[in-house]
């Protein structure tokens, strides 16, 4: 097996990097990949990339078909978490998985998305989930864009490569980028909704949004508790400052009105 899933580095320039030279993947956060390149479908139709971009945020998978098994956990990964989201393939936002496999044919392609397609199970989703073969010169295009590197070893037949899949927003920025082979839903979903400016999800997420925080260093969305805390000891201080100064006012005014009560008019002279 020549397929290497590496780990997280410390750094977040280069956030998956492995011990094989050229091999990892390189955060290039609202980069725009070039949406004008050619690929074929599933069907060996001549595609566009832009054909896919309509509007809705765009989830990219890189792998080839090939591949013994680090690609088909990806793919099972993703299909894990897309299942357990509200979210549908094809509704509120689109998936696109790119062979980086010059080698690869529309019918292996047509073959692996009948394989998905059938473990997602949701009506509609072959329209909106898309596999794509191109040629070297395309593929190296749109894989440099997102930073995704990988090296083809002669001597296994195989590509030495990272795992990890990248939201891009409905104009084609790469927006999130998620490692590994296991994408919790939550993190995923709030990929989406902040890659499609808020135009997809409920009230719920953008609450969530408020409580977690995206970390481009490990790719997962954490909870922002320290933040919380301290705007909670602000509030509090504020509302404690605002009711001493309401009292004090109120006592001041007790006060002045009860001293002024007080006071007697002396008589006039020569007044009966």
């Amino acid at each position: 097996m020549f397929c290497v899933l590496a780990c997280a580095s410390a750094r977040g320039v280069a956030a998956q990097s492995s011990s094989i030279p050229d091999v990892g993947i390189d955060q290039k956060l609202n980069n725009q990949i070039p949406l004008d390149l050619s690929f074929r479908d599933e069907s060996g139709r001549v595609v566009r990339l832009r054909d896919y971009f309509d509007g809705k945020p765009v989830l990219l998978t890189p792998v080839y078909f090939s591949c013994p098994m680090l690609c088909s956990q990806v793919l099972n990964g993703v299909n894990e978490s897309l299942s357990d989201m509200r979210f549908s393939v094809g509704q509120e936002f689109n998936v696109l998985t790119v062979s980086f496999d010059p080698r690869d044919t529309p019918q292996a392609a047509s073959e692996k998305k009948a394989e998905q397609i059938r473990h997602y199970g949701r009506a509609g989703a072959s329209d909106g989930w898309h596999f794509l073969t191109g040629d070297e010169t395309s593929i190296k295009r749109l894989m440099d864009s997102v930073g995704f590197r990988y090296k083809f070893d002669p001597d296994t037949n195989q590509f030495a490569h990272a795992a990890g899949v990248m939201v891009l927003t409905p104009d084609g920025k790469v927006a999130r980028y998620f490692y590994g082979i296991q994408y919790p839903p939550r993190d995923l979903r709030l990929g989406l909704v902040e890659a499609s400016a808020n135009r997809i999800g409920s009230p719920v997420d953008q609450v969530l949004l408020l409580c977690y925080h995206y970390d481009p260093v490990t790719g997962k969305y954490s909870a922002v508790t320290m933040s919380f805390v301290r705007l909670g000891g602000a509030l509090t201080l504020a509302l404690l400052g605002g009711f001493i100064f309401v009292m004090l006012r109120r006592e001041r005014a007790k006060h002045g009105g009860a001293k002024g009560a007080g006071v007697v008019a002396a008589p006039l002279e020569g007044s009966d």
